[in-house]
């Protein structure tokens, strides 16, 4: 059953090398397996694909979210290294300093190199 499997993300990229570098240099990730087309990659709890193709940056929603305990400190860890988060203002969400409340979850966006809108997330 699914229920019993492993589960990855998969983000696209239309031009990886640049892709990777941003996930280096600004999230502090390393690719745990490098291919011509794609990198891998592993935190302390999930993982996810990085590959390449043209189509990279088209999706409106929220492609990846890291769940943390400190969304403030990780906010400001990240702007620190150059990260810009999205500011947003509609119906039932609306961020103040980067972050929005909403009920139970406070959160955080901003995008990537290739146009993927990433996220951190706080329960509260």
């Amino acid at each position: 059953m699914l229920s019993d499997l492993e589960v990855i993300g998969v983000l696209p990229a239309k031009d990886l090398q640049r892709a990777q570098g941003f996930y280096k240099d600004k999230l502090g990730l390393e690719p745990v397996e490098v291919r011509a087309d794609g990198a891998m990659y592993r935190t302390s709890a999930g993982s996810f694909l990085l590959y390449e193709t043209p189509n990279a940056g088209s999706a409106k929603n929220t492609q990846l979210c890291w769940i943390t305990d400190d969304i403030e400190g990780e906010v400001a860890r990240l702007r620190e290294k150059g990260v810009v988060f999205e500011d947003y203002d509609f119906p039932g969400l609306k961020t103040e300093n980067g972050i929005a409340v909403t009920e139970g979850i406070k959160g955080a966006w901003f995008l990537d190199t290739e146009g993927n809108i990433l996220c951190l997330s706080e329960r509260i």
